[in-house]
């Protein structure tokens, strides 16, 4: 009885090893793991869905271990969401150029996680940030030359999520897209929601003051706030451009096209690039242009109405090769 006890015990023993030995074959390394911060909510369809659809793909390809915070607006959770998620992840994602100030602060202070800084630039704070900034001026002249082109009042104009140097670069190349289409073109001043992203009744509001004021085409690029630009066009008879995401699906009869911002991809490639090669960027502030495909214009499938006729997306492609060439060199605020 012994001996045949002693046997069972070894058995148990030895078939305990071998499932340890091949989990850890099986399971390789510990899975990587990535915290999204975003400094406002989901459900945007735009900027900060696009950044969450980036994850996702990190999850399905690569396995990493994916997490969203959501700071709603909240600048006194910048800082902790940050602190937070840098003890218990490998790398932290700030979306948003309102992170600036908190990264700077944590990000010396946590030098073994990896930050990236979207859609702002961070310099000297540490080798262990990243940041991505994006050239949304020179597709947002595209979208003003589309706009315009499409304008039978030859006259535009945009509503801003808020007035300072990110916005405001985007309207910079909406209005010199716009005058290239049409020198004799009016450009109205943009109505900002003063920092309300999520507020899509501020953003029908602003719009159906700029189509009051004659303009039949406007740029949303207000986060959530946009679907009310999208509302107003609806009820209104005119028309929009969406902004960051191809955003024509949300209402392919007024949406005419959508400045792509890929903000996303730009995270997938940044992540991946590290968990194919080890390579991270850090200490370096990554300047996505047109010419990295980062920036660009979309205009949904071919299933959607396509008020862009096929003349004018040929333009657009000739006028995008005159921007990366330096041709055109178009104006910005940063």
């Amino acid at each position: 009885m012994k001996k045949v006890l002693s046997v069972l015990i070894c058995l148990l023993l030895l078939g305990g090893i071998i499932s340890l030995a091949t989990g850890d074959e099986a399971g390789g390394a510990d899975k990587v793991t990535v915290a999204l911060c975003i400094a406002d909510t989901l459900g945007d369809q735009g900027f900060y869905d696009s950044a969450n659809a980036g994850l996702n793909r990190l999850s399905e390809d690569y396995g990493v271990v994916p997490s969203v915070v959501e700071c709603k607006s909240d600048a006194s959770a910048f800082k902790p969401a940050l602190v937070d998620a840098a003890q218990g992840n490998d790398f932290v994602v700030a979306v948003g150029w309102q992170f600036w100030d908190a990264l700077a602060e944590v990000v010396p202070e946590m030098p073994d996680t990896k930050f990236i800084f979207i859609d702002n630039g961070l310099d000297g704070v540490g080798d262990n940030l990243m940041s991505i900034t994006y050239k949304e001026n020179q597709g947002s002249f595209l979208a003003g030359y589309i706009a315009m082109k499409l304008s039978k009042a030859g006259k535009v104009g945009m509503v801003g999520g808020n007035n300072d140097d990110t916005i405001n670069n985007f309207m910079v190349g909406y209005k010199q897209g716009a005058l290239y289409a049409n020198p004799q073109g009016a450009v109205l001043e943009p109505i900002y929601t003063n920092g309300n992203y999520d507020a899509p009744d501020l953003g029908k509001e602003a719009a159906l003051s700029l189509y009051s004021q004659g303009a039949d085409v406007v740029f949303a690029v207000a986060g959530k706030t946009g679907l009310g630009v999208f509302e107003a066009a609806a009820e209104t008879g005119n028309y929009a451009v969406g902004v960051d995401s191809d955003q024509k699906y949300i209402n392919p009869d007024v949406i005419l096209c959508s400045m792509l911002k890929k903000v996303g991809d730009s995270i997938y490639d940044a992540i991946g690039s590290y968990l194919t090669d080890g390579v991270f960027e850090g200490g370096q502030i990554w300047d996505a242009d047109m010419s990295t495909g980062l920036v660009d214009i979309g205009y949904g499938d071919d299933t959607m109405t396509q008020q862009v006729s096929a003349e004018l997306k040929a333009e657009v492609e000739a006028l995008k090769e005159k921007i990366v060439s330096g041709e055109i060199v178009v104006d910005s605020t940063r």
